[in-house]
Protein backbone atom coordinates (compact mmCIF):
# COMPACT_ATOMS: atom_id res chain seq x y z
CA UNK A 1 0.00 0.00 0.00
CA UNK A 2 1.00 3.27 -1.02
CA UNK A 3 1.62 6.69 0.51
CA UNK A 4 1.90 9.18 -1.61
CA UNK A 5 3.32 13.26 -0.81
CA UNK A 6 1.08 16.00 -2.35
CA UNK A 7 3.24 18.30 -4.72
CA UNK A 8 3.38 21.59 -3.93
CA UNK A 9 1.39 22.79 -7.32
CA UNK A 10 -1.48 20.35 -6.66
CA UNK A 11 -4.93 22.00 -5.12
CA UNK A 12 -6.67 19.96 -2.29
CA UNK A 13 -9.47 17.57 -3.80
CA UNK A 14 -11.63 19.83 -1.37
CA UNK A 15 -11.38 22.95 -3.60
CA UNK A 16 -11.82 21.38 -6.75
CA UNK A 17 -15.31 21.41 -8.33
CA UNK A 18 -16.69 18.39 -8.25
CA UNK A 19 -18.26 16.63 -11.83
CA UNK A 20 -21.71 16.24 -10.12
CA UNK A 21 -21.66 20.04 -9.08
CA UNK A 22 -20.39 21.25 -12.82
CA UNK A 23 -23.36 19.12 -14.36
CA UNK A 24 -26.10 20.34 -12.47
CA UNK A 25 -24.66 23.66 -12.71
CA UNK A 26 -24.95 23.03 -16.68
CA UNK A 27 -28.10 22.02 -16.52
CA UNK A 28 -29.74 24.69 -14.79
CA UNK A 29 -28.22 26.66 -17.47
CA UNK A 30 -29.95 25.20 -20.18
CA UNK A 31 -33.06 25.24 -18.50
CA UNK A 32 -32.68 28.53 -17.54
CA UNK A 33 -31.57 29.62 -21.53
CA UNK A 34 -34.63 27.86 -22.45
CA UNK A 35 -36.99 29.91 -20.89
CA UNK A 36 -35.43 32.80 -21.70
CA UNK A 37 -35.96 31.87 -25.84
CA UNK A 38 -39.60 31.45 -25.18
CA UNK A 39 -40.12 27.55 -24.86
CA UNK A 40 -42.21 27.55 -22.90
CA UNK A 41 -43.35 24.16 -23.12
CA UNK A 42 -40.18 23.07 -21.56
CA UNK A 43 -39.43 25.77 -19.13
CA UNK A 44 -42.10 25.62 -16.89
CA UNK A 45 -41.46 21.88 -16.19
CA UNK A 46 -37.69 22.09 -15.38
CA UNK A 47 -39.00 24.96 -13.23
CA UNK A 48 -40.91 22.58 -11.27
CA UNK A 49 -38.28 19.81 -11.47
CA UNK A 50 -35.44 22.79 -10.05
CA UNK A 51 -38.04 24.10 -7.64
CA UNK A 52 -39.42 20.18 -6.54
CA UNK A 53 -35.15 19.59 -5.80
CA UNK A 54 -35.03 22.73 -3.37
CA UNK A 55 -37.83 21.86 -1.31
CA UNK A 56 -36.31 17.94 -1.24
CA UNK A 57 -32.64 19.33 -0.30
CA UNK A 58 -34.31 21.57 2.35
CA UNK A 59 -36.88 18.37 3.65
CA UNK A 60 -33.43 16.35 4.15
CA UNK A 61 -31.71 19.51 5.80
CA UNK A 62 -34.36 19.62 8.30
CA UNK A 63 -34.08 16.09 8.83
CA UNK A 64 -30.83 15.94 9.37
CA UNK A 65 -30.59 18.91 11.89
CA UNK A 66 -32.96 16.54 14.45
CA UNK A 67 -30.26 13.99 14.16
CA UNK A 68 -26.99 15.76 14.15
CA UNK A 69 -24.92 16.84 15.85
CA UNK A 70 -25.79 14.06 18.11
CA UNK A 71 -25.50 14.14 21.96
CA UNK A 72 -21.89 13.57 23.22
CA UNK A 73 -21.16 10.45 25.67
CA UNK A 74 -18.33 11.70 28.00
CA UNK A 75 -17.79 7.72 28.62
CA UNK A 76 -15.87 7.30 24.96
CA UNK A 77 -13.56 10.14 24.92
CA UNK A 78 -9.78 10.33 23.55
CA UNK A 79 -7.04 8.67 25.93
CA UNK A 80 -4.10 11.05 26.85
CA UNK A 81 -1.04 10.16 26.56
CA UNK A 82 1.04 13.18 28.21
CA UNK A 83 0.62 15.38 31.20
CA UNK A 84 0.42 18.51 28.73
CA UNK A 85 -2.79 16.76 27.12
CA UNK A 86 -4.65 16.04 30.10
CA UNK A 87 -4.80 19.83 30.39
CA UNK A 88 -6.38 20.00 27.29
CA UNK A 89 -9.62 20.14 26.02
CA UNK A 90 -11.26 16.99 24.36
CA UNK A 91 -11.62 19.61 21.24
CA UNK A 92 -7.94 20.32 20.78
CA UNK A 93 -6.98 17.09 20.28
CA UNK A 94 -9.22 16.30 17.61
CA UNK A 95 -7.68 16.25 13.65
CA UNK A 96 -9.11 19.38 11.86
CA UNK A 97 -12.06 17.96 9.61
CA UNK A 98 -10.93 18.67 6.63
CA UNK A 99 -7.83 16.47 6.98
CA UNK A 100 -9.93 13.62 7.96
CA UNK A 101 -12.40 14.05 4.95
CA UNK A 102 -9.53 14.35 2.40
CA UNK A 103 -7.08 12.16 2.97
CA UNK A 104 -8.86 8.41 2.68
CA UNK A 105 -8.49 5.08 1.67
CA UNK A 106 -10.83 3.70 -0.44
CA UNK A 107 -9.79 1.43 -3.05
CA UNK A 108 -13.28 1.49 -4.91
CA UNK A 109 -12.73 5.12 -5.71
CA UNK A 110 -8.74 5.32 -5.97
CA UNK A 111 -5.79 4.66 -4.52
CA UNK A 112 -4.97 7.75 -4.34
CA UNK A 113 -5.92 9.60 -0.96
CA UNK A 114 -6.54 12.65 -2.23
CA UNK A 115 -8.51 12.03 -4.95
CA UNK A 116 -10.98 9.63 -3.13
CA UNK A 117 -13.11 12.77 -1.97
CA UNK A 118 -13.83 13.90 -5.28
CA UNK A 119 -14.48 10.75 -7.19
CA UNK A 120 -16.82 9.82 -4.15
CA UNK A 121 -19.57 12.45 -4.98
CA UNK A 122 -20.65 10.12 -7.80
CA UNK A 123 -22.02 7.64 -4.96
CA UNK A 124 -25.72 7.79 -3.91
CA UNK A 125 -26.11 7.42 -0.33
CA UNK A 126 -30.03 7.00 0.04
CA UNK A 127 -32.15 5.53 -1.02
CA UNK A 128 -29.20 2.70 0.57
CA UNK A 129 -30.53 -0.76 2.73
CA UNK A 130 -28.51 -3.24 4.32
CA UNK A 131 -29.24 -7.19 4.95
CA UNK A 132 -28.86 -8.52 7.76
CA UNK A 133 -28.62 -12.32 7.39
CA UNK A 134 -27.41 -15.91 8.34
CA UNK A 135 -27.53 -17.25 11.96
CA UNK A 136 -30.54 -15.30 12.96
CA UNK A 137 -33.80 -15.72 14.18
CA UNK A 138 -35.11 -12.40 12.39
CA UNK A 139 -33.60 -11.69 9.59
CA UNK A 140 -34.15 -8.22 8.21
CA UNK A 141 -33.37 -5.45 5.68
CA UNK A 142 -33.22 -1.97 6.90
CA UNK A 143 -32.90 1.27 4.91
CA UNK A 144 -31.03 2.88 6.61
CA UNK A 145 -32.35 6.33 6.53
CA UNK A 146 -35.04 4.77 8.48
CA UNK A 147 -32.38 3.17 10.66
CA UNK A 148 -30.61 5.87 12.19
CA UNK A 149 -34.05 7.61 13.22
CA UNK A 150 -34.61 4.62 15.55
CA UNK A 151 -31.05 3.72 16.87
CA UNK A 152 -29.75 5.88 19.47
CA UNK A 153 -27.39 8.00 18.15
CA UNK A 154 -24.33 9.56 19.92
CA UNK A 155 -21.18 10.91 19.02
CA UNK A 156 -17.58 9.06 20.31
CA UNK A 157 -14.35 10.77 20.24
CA UNK A 158 -12.03 7.56 19.29
CA UNK A 159 -8.43 7.71 18.21
CA UNK A 160 -7.98 5.80 14.58
CA UNK A 161 -4.88 4.24 13.39
CA UNK A 162 -4.45 3.06 10.17
CA UNK A 163 -1.82 -0.17 9.17
CA UNK A 164 0.13 2.53 7.07
CA UNK A 165 1.39 3.52 10.31
CA UNK A 166 -0.99 7.46 10.17
CA UNK A 167 -3.31 8.43 12.97
CA UNK A 168 -5.84 10.59 13.78
CA UNK A 169 -8.46 11.44 16.07
CA UNK A 170 -12.14 11.75 15.11
CA UNK A 171 -15.72 12.73 16.34
CA UNK A 172 -17.76 9.90 15.15
CA UNK A 173 -21.79 9.64 15.34
CA UNK A 174 -23.16 6.46 15.38
CA UNK A 175 -24.63 3.23 17.58
CA UNK A 176 -23.03 0.35 19.12
CA UNK A 177 -23.10 -2.80 16.34
CA UNK A 178 -25.09 -4.76 19.16
CA UNK A 179 -28.09 -2.55 18.74
CA UNK A 180 -28.60 -3.79 15.39
CA UNK A 181 -27.73 -7.65 16.12
CA UNK A 182 -30.25 -7.47 18.97
CA UNK A 183 -33.24 -6.68 16.46
CA UNK A 184 -32.04 -9.66 14.54
CA UNK A 185 -31.99 -12.07 17.35
CA UNK A 186 -28.39 -13.96 16.56
CA UNK A 187 -28.69 -17.81 17.32
CA UNK A 188 -26.55 -19.91 19.51
CA UNK A 189 -24.44 -21.27 16.20
CA UNK A 190 -23.27 -17.76 15.31
CA UNK A 191 -19.50 -17.13 15.90
CA UNK A 192 -18.45 -14.50 13.37
CA UNK A 193 -20.14 -11.80 11.75
CA UNK A 194 -19.16 -10.66 8.18
CA UNK A 195 -19.64 -7.59 6.61
CA UNK A 196 -19.24 -6.94 2.95
CA UNK A 197 -19.62 -3.41 1.08
CA UNK A 198 -21.08 -2.13 -2.11
CA UNK A 199 -20.30 -2.81 -5.47
CA UNK A 200 -20.76 -0.42 -8.24
CA UNK A 201 -18.60 0.26 -11.51
CA UNK A 202 -20.83 3.64 -12.02
CA UNK A 203 -19.77 5.01 -8.61
CA UNK A 204 -16.27 3.89 -8.15
CA UNK A 205 -13.56 3.61 -10.95
CA UNK A 206 -11.60 1.53 -8.54
CA UNK A 207 -13.71 -1.90 -9.52
CA UNK A 208 -11.60 -1.94 -12.98
CA UNK A 209 -8.52 -2.25 -11.00
CA UNK A 210 -7.46 -6.56 -11.56
CA UNK A 211 -6.74 -8.89 -8.94
CA UNK A 212 -8.84 -7.51 -6.52
CA UNK A 213 -11.77 -9.84 -5.06
CA UNK A 214 -14.89 -7.10 -4.93
CA UNK A 215 -16.81 -6.31 -2.83
CA UNK A 216 -14.97 -5.28 -0.12
CA UNK A 217 -15.12 -7.44 2.68
CA UNK A 218 -14.43 -7.63 6.23
CA UNK A 219 -15.13 -10.05 9.82
CA UNK A 220 -15.02 -9.94 13.46
CA UNK A 221 -16.05 -12.23 15.68
CA UNK A 222 -18.76 -11.88 18.05
CA UNK A 223 -17.74 -10.99 21.22
CA UNK A 224 -15.79 -8.14 19.16
CA UNK A 225 -18.96 -7.04 17.31
CA UNK A 226 -20.92 -7.13 20.68
CA UNK A 227 -17.60 -5.15 21.89
CA UNK A 228 -18.96 -1.74 23.72
CA UNK A 229 -16.49 -0.10 21.30
CA UNK A 230 -17.72 -1.50 18.44
CA UNK A 231 -19.68 1.26 16.54
CA UNK A 232 -22.27 1.36 13.52
CA UNK A 233 -21.21 4.90 12.18
CA UNK A 234 -23.41 7.37 10.21
CA UNK A 235 -22.02 10.74 10.65
CA UNK A 236 -18.94 12.63 11.55
CA UNK A 237 -18.23 16.23 12.78
CA UNK A 238 -21.38 16.69 13.76
CA UNK A 239 -22.86 15.78 10.07
CA UNK A 240 -24.11 12.90 7.98
CA UNK A 241 -20.93 10.47 6.92
CA UNK A 242 -19.27 12.20 4.06
CA UNK A 243 -18.95 9.36 1.25
CA UNK A 244 -15.66 9.45 1.34
CA UNK A 245 -15.80 8.39 4.40
CA UNK A 246 -18.17 5.51 3.97
CA UNK A 247 -21.79 6.64 3.93
CA UNK A 248 -24.23 6.36 4.36
CA UNK A 249 -23.11 3.61 7.52
CA UNK A 250 -19.62 1.89 8.15
CA UNK A 251 -18.16 -0.17 11.10
CA UNK A 252 -15.56 1.79 13.62
CA UNK A 253 -13.25 -0.72 15.78
CA UNK A 254 -11.02 1.81 16.96
CA UNK A 255 -8.77 -0.55 18.33
CA UNK A 256 -7.76 -2.38 15.11
CA UNK A 257 -6.01 -1.03 12.20
CA UNK A 258 -8.37 0.70 9.98
CA UNK A 259 -8.97 -1.38 7.03
CA UNK A 260 -10.84 -3.65 9.59
CA UNK A 261 -13.50 -0.61 10.00
CA UNK A 262 -15.57 -1.67 6.37
CA UNK A 263 -17.38 1.52 4.59
CA UNK A 264 -20.60 1.43 3.18
CA UNK A 265 -21.60 -1.76 4.11
CA UNK A 266 -24.88 -3.10 2.44
CA UNK A 267 -24.87 -6.40 3.61
CA UNK A 268 -24.21 -8.09 7.31
CA UNK A 269 -23.83 -12.13 7.43
CA UNK A 270 -23.95 -13.65 11.07
CA UNK A 271 -21.89 -17.43 10.92
CA UNK A 272 -20.72 -20.10 12.51
CA UNK A 273 -17.01 -20.06 11.10
CA UNK A 274 -14.82 -17.33 11.04
CA UNK A 275 -15.16 -16.01 7.01
CA UNK A 276 -12.23 -14.81 4.63
CA UNK A 277 -11.60 -11.05 4.73
CA UNK A 278 -10.17 -9.15 1.64
CA UNK A 279 -7.04 -7.89 2.67
CA UNK A 280 -5.41 -11.79 4.18
CA UNK A 281 -7.12 -12.67 0.82
CA UNK A 282 -5.17 -10.16 -1.09
CA UNK A 283 -1.95 -10.67 1.02
CA UNK A 284 -1.96 -13.03 3.66
CA UNK A 285 1.38 -12.43 4.78
CA UNK A 286 0.85 -8.98 5.54
CA UNK A 287 -2.80 -8.68 6.94
CA UNK A 288 -4.24 -11.60 9.64
CA UNK A 289 -7.82 -11.49 10.68
CA UNK A 290 -7.75 -9.66 13.90
CA UNK A 291 -5.31 -6.72 13.23
CA UNK A 292 -5.32 -5.32 16.05
CA UNK A 293 -3.13 -2.20 16.48
CA UNK A 294 0.37 -3.69 18.09
CA UNK A 295 3.92 -1.73 18.07
CA UNK A 296 5.46 -4.82 18.98
CA UNK A 297 4.54 -6.68 15.56
CA UNK A 298 5.68 -4.61 12.58
CA UNK A 299 4.37 -5.10 9.01
CA UNK A 300 6.74 -6.95 6.95
CA UNK A 301 7.46 -3.41 5.52
CA UNK A 302 7.52 -1.55 7.81
CA UNK A 303 7.46 -0.43 11.87
CA UNK A 304 4.09 0.05 13.56
CA UNK A 305 6.24 1.21 16.77
CA UNK A 306 5.24 4.61 15.98
CA UNK A 307 2.45 6.95 13.91
CA UNK A 308 2.08 9.81 12.08
CA UNK A 309 -0.57 12.60 12.77
CA UNK A 310 -2.26 12.76 9.48
CA UNK A 311 -2.52 17.46 10.01
CA UNK A 312 0.64 17.83 12.02
CA UNK A 313 3.21 14.93 11.03
CA UNK A 314 4.24 14.60 14.36
CA UNK A 315 5.28 11.20 15.12
CA UNK A 316 4.06 9.51 18.43
CA UNK A 317 4.97 6.01 20.11
CA UNK A 318 1.86 3.52 18.97
CA UNK A 319 -0.32 2.21 21.92
CA UNK A 320 -1.44 -1.00 22.43
CA UNK A 321 -4.58 -2.01 21.32
CA UNK A 322 -4.47 1.68 19.77
CA UNK A 323 -5.10 3.00 23.88
CA UNK A 324 -8.00 1.02 24.20
CA UNK A 325 -6.47 -2.04 25.72
CA UNK A 326 -8.74 -1.73 29.10
CA UNK A 327 -11.99 -2.58 26.71
CA UNK A 328 -10.76 -5.17 24.64
CA UNK A 329 -7.63 -6.95 25.79
CA UNK A 330 -10.01 -9.49 27.88
CA UNK A 331 -11.26 -10.51 24.47
CA UNK A 332 -7.72 -11.76 23.62
CA UNK A 333 -6.36 -12.89 26.81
Amino acid sequence: MLVRVKKAWEIPASEATSEAAYWNRRRFLRTAGAFGLGLLSVAPVGLRNLRGEEKGAEAAKEAEKKLYPARRNPAYTLPRRTPAEKLLKAEDLLTPEKYATNYNNFYEFSDRKERVALLAEKLEPSPWKVEVTGQVSKPKTFDVDDLVKKMPLEERLYRFRCVEAWAMAVPWTGFPLAKLLDVVEPLGSAKYVRFVTFENPQWGPGFAETGYPWPYYEGLTMAEARNELTLLVTGLYGKPLPNQNGAPIRLITPWKYGFKSIKSIVRIELLQRQPPTFWNTVSPREYDFSANVNPAVPHPRWSQASERMIDTGERRPTLPFNGYAEYVAKLYG
